[in-house]
């Protein structure tokens, strides 16, 4: 049984591949004991993090949605296609973790660390993820709602690599997420989603805004020194008191400039 439901998991993440993440919500049923359920106990997921010894511990396919999965160390831990929603990693400590494909809808992430991690085709809608490092990670992930109040992607890859997108254009999509104070220093944000974001008081120092979808988002305070603007879409986009943005890249190459806000 447990074969079957990793194999059905990995089957939707090979879906997320042939598409894009947003695309793996249509037709299922997120009420489901496949998706609000868990498999194993805390107790068993440290007993599983403790034995793991040659390898790190896997934990693919697994269903472990509403456990409180909070402060353990799950470096380098394999979730690949997981099932995780609602779950309480508060704290916890996900250094260099794979989270490809897995769904993470409403998870509690305040405070992990996530440096290094690699969160493909991922489905985040709604998680907290206020104070959360994610440095230096690969996110390519549907954050739609998100919150990441004081979090951290400094150096991150959450933009479209488009040396390889016959998949679809797999980006992270941030559309409506809560993204004060944002640490997104020299962050790849190209090609990505900001539509309706909020990005008051963010650190845009050095990040690439190429390509990225910015409608509706809120810049009020934000740091744009050598921040790259070309062929980001500004259209209803809030620019009000923004630091540096004499020093941005590229910011006269950006669409819909007729159209932003500016105090």
């Amino acid at each position: 049984m447990k074969r079957s439901l990793a194999g059905a998991a990995l089957g939707l993440g090979l879906l997320a591949v042939t598409a894009t993440a947003q695309d793996m919500m249509r037709g299922i049923d997120l009420s489901s004991p496949d998706m609000v359920s868990a498999e194993m106990t805390r107790t068993q997921v440290e007993t599983a993090i403790a034995t793991a010894t040659a390898a790190p511990a896997d934990f693919t396919g697994r269903r472990l949605s509403n456990l409180d999965l909070s402060g353990l160390d799950l470096s380098r831990a394999i979730f690949r296609a997981a099932r995780l929603n609602k779950t309480k990693l508060v704290g916890a400590n996900l250094d260099h973790a794979v989270l490809d494909q897995a769904w993470l809808i409403e998870a509690d992430l305040t405070n992990a660390n996530l440096k290094g991690a690699n969160i493909f085709a991922a489905q985040m809608a709604r998680a907290h993820l206020d104070g959360a490092d994610l440095s230096k990670a690969r996110v390519a992930a549907d954050l739609t709602g998100a919150s990441l109040v004081g979090a951290s992607i400094a150096d991150a890859r959450l933009g479209a690599d488009m040396r390889n997108q016959s998949m679809g254009l797999m980006r992270a999509v941030l559309k409506s997420a809560n993204l004060e104070r944002l640490n997104a220093r020299g962050a790849d944000l190209s090609r990505v989603d900001l539509e309706f974001a909020s990005l008051k008081g963010a650190d845009l120092t050095g990040a690439s805004l190429k390509g990225a979808q910015l409608g509706g988002a809120d810049l009020t305070g934000a740091t744009l020194v050598r921040a790259d603007f070309e062929g980001a879409d500004l259209a209803s986009a809030k620019l009000i008191a923004p630091i540096g943005l004499d020093q941005a890249r590229n910011f006269d190459k950006a669409k819909n400039l007729d159209r932003l806000i500016r105090d």
